[in-house]
């Protein structure tokens, strides 16, 4: 009694299909050998296997046409080839899988300053597409782009001249340039068959030689063989690449495919602005022959230059003059943009915000700022922003909290003492916070106890007979020495007072 295994019908994954597009068993092939197990060191000293995939030319069976296939091998190589180019590119190369946006340039454009494969972004109601690049962002990290750009017009010119390059003049010459192609590469291929010619008149002498020799020389012997076995490695190699060339050759088109050709230039016009036509269909057709398109961008001068490399190595320059940026109509001051560039080194948008709004500036439509609000400002001016830095070092600007913290009093003690210019402080802007510098001489003016010599305030302000005000002024012109006691009952200001000269001989 035979049972058979039930037949089970579940929707295909991305995966599942996958597995069956590149596996050679679909194409009618056989082999053995994809991959090969490696030992791998740890550095806990343990070992690990690993399954490494090989590539192609290091399988150890490739049995083609072995058992009959849903499709046929060049199928394959097409479908694999296709697989490889809608993988996601590296960070200078062009290529992708087509979506179904209806920027042309998708997967073709590339940045004409740093090399790198452009994206595209759709903005406005109509969601007109654009291109840029981030590589000057991700080099610096300071928000703006290498290259910004409309792709509306540059769209239409690339448009316009893919469809001119299949014009029946163009095609005929075309044609003609691949017929050149194909008696070059057919007198490429006769080079590499005289050299597996020649290999195999090397390996034929050396077993003849091999055979020829002594048996009971057995050193000599040693030798002729191990020299037949290089030979036929190097036959081997040459027939490889042989087969490689020989399959990389282009197809050669029949006369009947050369006349719809020639046909086709009118008619791709027609089909190009066809409703019918979606964005994918004209992405396809530019890809069949156009491989870059290197955008390059200068903004001084409204100039876009666009560098169109088709298949086949040629090159086509197009000049593309851009609308000039009219000035907004509603502008930020001047005034508080400078400001936001002064304070932007120092501050975060939250602290700069606060600042602007201490001061009663206002954004360019009346309103308060806030967070964003600067940040929006700072990106459409392109000023860098606040980059935070490590712990401050002796002689470094400080905040008044860190300050107060350092030196061991309370904040609100180092508002007083600023007050009273017992210490000096830094301002950038009114209403911007303050910021102590925070040297050896201040730290030494900030003790745990009063030194002898000093006074409390009272006592040397009877002591000298002048106001407290006048105390703090010869204070801040450094004719009296003063400390903060940080420590004891009475904390607070000590004054070295100088005894006048009436009070030396009384």
């Amino acid at each position: 009694m035979s049972t058979h295994a039930e037949i089970r019908w579940v929707e295909a994954s991305y995966h599942a299909i996958h597995q069956v597009l590149s596996n050679p068993v679909y194409a009618g092939a056989y082999v053995y050998g994809k991959t090969r197990t490696e030992m791998a060191l740890e550095p806990s000293g343990a070992r690990r296997k690993r399954i490494k995939h090989l590539p192609r030319d290091q399988w150890l069976v490739l049995l083609q046409e072995h058992h009959r296939g849903y499709i046929d091998w060049q199928t394959y190589e097409a479908n694999q080839q296709r697989i490889a180019k809608n993988t996601r590119p590296g960070p200078h190369k062009a290529g992708g899988a087509v979506r179904e946006g209806s920027a042309l340039l998708q997967g073709l454009a590339s940045c004409g300053h740093c090399g790198r494969r452009l994206r595209t972004h759709y903005r406005g109601r109509n969601s007109a597409p654009g291109y840029h690049c981030s590589g000057e962002h991700l080099l610096d990290g300071r928000g703006s782009y290498c290259l910004n750009i409309g792709g509306v017009q540059i769209d239409d010119a690339v448009a316009r001249a893919f469809i001119a390059a299949l014009e029946p003049a163009k095609i005929t010459a075309t044609l003609a340039a691949a017929e050149q192609l194909e008696m070059d590469r057919e007198a490429a291929l006769k080079h590499w068959r005289l050299g597996v010619e020649r290999a195999s008149y090397v390996a034929s002498l050396a077993e003849r030689r091999y055979r020829a020799v002594d048996p009971d020389n057995r050193l000599v012997a040693r030798g002729l063989e191990r020299a037949w076995e290089e030979s036929l490695r190097a036959l081997e190699t040459a027939k490889a690449e042989l087969a490689r060339r020989e399959n990389e050759r282009p197809r050669v088109l029949s006369r009947q495919e050369r006349s719809r050709l020639a046909a086709l230039g009118p008619d791709l016009a027609t089909v190009w602005h066809a409703a019918t036509t979606t964005p994918r269909d004209r992405k396809e057709l530019l890809g069949t022959l156009i491989e870059e398109v290197i955008v390059k961008v200068e903004r001084d001068k409204s100039v876009a230059h666009l560098t169109l490399r088709w298949k086949g190595g040629a090159l086509t320059e197009i000049d593309l003059a851009l609308p000039r940026k009219r000035q907004a109509t509603v502008r930020t001051a001047e005034e508080t943009v400078a400001l936001v560039r002064r304070l932007a080194v120092h501050y975060p948008d939250t602290v700069i915000a606060g600042i602007l709004n201490r001061q009663g500036r206002r954004t360019a439509k009346g309103h308060r700022f806030e967070g964003n609000r600067v940040a929006h400002l700072r990106t459409y001016w392109r000023i860098p922003c606040c980059v935070p830095k490590g712990d401050a070092a002796e002689g470094e600007l400080m905040t008044i909290k860190r300050a107060a913290f350092a030196l061991g009093v309370a904040p609100s003690t180092i508002h007083r003492l600023l007050n009273d210019g017992f210490i000096a402080g830094e301002q950038i802007t009114p209403g911007a916070p303050w910021r102590i510098r925070l040297t050896d001489e201040l730290k030494a003016r900030f003790n745990a106890e009063a030194a002898a010599g000093f006074l409390p305030m009272r006592e040397a302000i009877r002591a000298l007979g002048v106001s407290r005000q006048t105390v703090l002024q010869r204070v801040k012109r450094g004719e009296l020495e003063a400390v903060h006691v940080t420590r004891g009952r009475q904390k607070g200001l000590r004054i070295k007072v100088i005894a006048r000269q009436g009070e030396l001989f009384a």
